[in-house]
């Protein structure tokens, strides 16, 4: 099986539930609060590990943090990577969650995945094995230059550009191999008008780097696969009723390179990452609300 190296964000998440997103100026009470294991990134490693995959995490935490990392390591993932920085904080986000709607908001303090050094990532690219794959997000210091280190190294590149801000537009996004995105992502991506039809979308992205397939998100209406071989659209599987879509994103992207990197067919590969995206936004948290592989399995038919 094809090894996978997420270099990406570990953070520590305060969710509380709200009847609202709070509003400028505005104070609410909560109605529940919850602490859990997160970050984008290591959500992803979660889901991966979970769907079956071999992959090693990269990142760094404070000694906060240190249950991140065990949590991580439980699950089968590699943790060798994971350096401790006694100096300064785990990353850690706020979160509010709607509670009938199950929308949420999101602020972040990078803390410890803003200080991943150029050396770690030498020492990681020296050790990592021929044909091994490197997936990134944007929560962490060094995405760029990770970008063009894997390429100089020959490792496909899948990066999930979230969340979204301009300075994106500034990286190395021609040395992509897979271009996984939201339409929030997309939109900016693509500078074109909010409203857009998704395959006006993925073609703006084409145009623009045209070597790269495009993964492109869709929420309730599924997802859209775009490469060499055509287009393969899945739609939403529905597995109860939502409650939180922390992680559901996540969740979507680990199953989806699970399936990718064990063979299967593109098909395959989104309609599992779809069904496990399902289960996840019908339970609270993040990692925590991450389906397991035989769950998925069941809710596929067994298959």
């Amino acid at each position: 099986m094809t090894g996978i190296y997420n270099v990406g964000s570990l953070n520590i998440d305060h969710v509380y539930g709200v009847d609202h997103i709070v509003r400028p100026g505005e104070t609410v009470a909560g109605n529940g609060y919850g602490m859990f294991a997160g970050g984008k990134g290591g959500n992803q490693s979660a889901a991966l590990a979970r769907a079956g995959a071999a992959v090693s995490h990269v990142g760094c935490i404070g000694a906060d943090g240190l249950w991140l990392r065990e949590g991580l390591e439980q699950l089968g993932v590699d943790v060798s990577h994971i350096t401790v920085d006694p100096e300064t904080a785990t990353g850690h986000a706020v979160i509010q969650v709607e509670s009938d709607s199950g929308e949420n908001a999101i602020f972040l303090y990078p803390g410890g995945n803003h200080r991943i050094s150029p050396e770690s990532m030498r020492a990681v690219f020296s050790q990592m094995p021929t044909g091994s794959i490197v997936l990134l997000q944007n929560e962490i210091n060094a995405t760029s230059d990770v970008i063009v280190q894997a390429a100089n190294e020959g490792y496909p590149v899948y990066l999930n550009p979230a969340p979204f801000h301009s300075q994106v537009l500034d990286w190395p996004l021609d040395l992509v191999d897979v271009l996984i995105v939201n339409e929030t992502e997309a939109v900016g991506l693509a500078q074109s008008g909010v409203g857009a039809e998704p395959e006006s979308l993925i073609d703006a992205l084409h145009v623009r780097w045209p070597r790269a397939e495009i993964l492109l998100t869709l929420g309730e209406r599924g997802a859209i696969l775009s490469g060499p071989d055509g287009r393969v659209r899945t739609e939403a599987v529905h597995a109860g009723s939502p409650i939180d879509t922390t992680a559901a994103g996540d969740t979507f992207i680990g199953y989806f390179l699970a399936a990718r990197t064990g063979g299967e067919s593109s098909e395959s590969c989104l309609l599992r990452a779809a069904t496990a995206a399902g289960i996840c936004v019908t339970r609270a948290g993040a990692r925590v609300s991450i389906p397991s592989l035989d769950e998925v399995q069941l809710a596929l038919g067994g298959n």
